[in-house]
């Protein structure tokens, strides 16, 4: 475990590594352009925490505005973090199938109002048999599959179908219609990016205006994601989008520079440099991380200088001339999965200025059922 917490006032340069570095000026910045961009539309930001962790985090996005006042967490038990965070809404974006976990969603809706997501008849009905003998109602919403190729609904027929089921049964309150889409790879233009993202749009919307032409009455039609958070207002029928990734930002969505500021990083020291354009980090496996190992972290302000290699404590760094880093320097690395990295951390570093700020907990970190 890291229990790493360092005293407000100290400098970067003087920071134990390695750790989990918060910048609060980029941080600011995230939040606000996602405030802004939603402050005055219909469409309202639904935070997903599996990036940040952290309920003192949800709540600096929910004081800027132009969110539902309440966030998106991937699993109960980091639910269960954000309800004891002080969170009062919560969606869970996948299913909750087994009895116990179920009976814990219970317990959170009776504290919070609290939606999870379903795309099986079996799964409603479960659901509403444990929330009716606990005396409480659990919202549901019915996953659409748009692109990703795993849970939710494949038909509009199914997702009406579990609809007219789930309205009808005790324990429950329909909610609506949720989904998730990705852009894998880099988008070859922004105009190739706006497409996609519409097209994932109106995928959710067509089952939400069918199960509507059943009579059945609902709020919620969730959807979006960091890359196509900005095409959400000119799609009528989206109320909320569920970005994620924009608030820490991360190399794999280097294509969104120009949205958003890298917030998180890892700070490293040089610890051996055995030949003259190679440096050897102690940063390794354990204290960042990328999804699958398909990239690599990117140094920050050193051009010149590439991250090779990784290993469980260290990491290789090498330059195209001369390494300008010698033993002791810091340098920090951006991350390619930032999720995955804060999940490796009890604390993020928040600092401003050169100097730490303030040391916030991750109670979100190691949340896995």
């Amino acid at each position: 475990m890291d229990h790493y917490r360092p005293t407000v006032g100290t400098k970067i340069s003087e920071l134990d590594t390695p750790c989990l570095i918060l910048d609060l000026d980029a941080l600011d910045h995230n939040f606000d352009r996602m405030s802004e961009t939603f402050k005055d539309t219909k469409v309202k930001l639904r935070e997903h925490t599996k990036n940040i962790k952290s309920p003192a985090l949800a709540h600096m996005q929910i004081r800027k505005g132009g969110t539902v006042g309440g966030v998106c967490s991937a699993k109960v038990a980091e639910a269960e973090v954000m309800v004891e965070g002080g969170i009062a809404s919560v969606l869970i974006p996948n299913q909750v199938v087994t009895e116990d976990k179920i009976k814990r969603l219970c317990v959170l809706a009776g504290r919070a109002d609290v939606t999870v997501c379903v795309d099986s008849e079996e799964n409603v009905r479960d659901i509403s048999r444990i929330a009716s003998n606990l005396n409480v109602k659990v919202g549901v919403a019915i996953e659409v599959d748009t692109n990703m190729d795993r849970a939710g609904v494949r038909s509009v027929e199914q997702g009406v179908h579990i609809a007219s089921v789930a309205n009808q049964l005790s324990g429950l309150n329909f909610r609506g219609v949720m989904s998730h889409s990705a852009m894998f790879g880099v988008p070859k233009d922004d105009e190739f990016k706006n497409d996609e993202a519409i097209k994932y749009y109106k995928k959710t919307v067509e089952l939400a205006d069918a199960i509507r032409a059943k009579g059945i009455a609902f709020d919620m039609v969730s959807s979006g994601e960091t890359f196509s958070y900005d095409m959400a207002p000119f799609v009528d029928g989206i109320t909320e989008v569920e970005g994620g990734m924009y608030a820490l930002m991360s190399t794999m969505l280097s294509y969104m520079d120009g949205h958003f500021k890298y917030a998180a990083k890892i700070l490293g020291t040089v610890v051996s440099q055995p030949k003259s354009n190679l440096a050897v980090g102690d940063i390794g496996y354990r204290s960042i991380a990328s999804s699958l190992n398909t990239e690599l972290p990117v140094l920050e302000g050193y051009d010149e200088v590439e991250f090779t290699s990784m290993h469980d404590e260290a990491c290789l760094l090498t330059s195209k001339a001369e390494m300008p880093l010698t033993v002791g320097d810091k340098f920090m690395l951006r991350c390619p999965q930032q999720d995955l990295t804060v999940n490796r951390y009890d604390n993020y570093i928040a600092v401003r200025n050169g100097l730490v700020e303030q040391v916030i907990s991750i109670p979100g970190r190691g949340c896995h059922n």
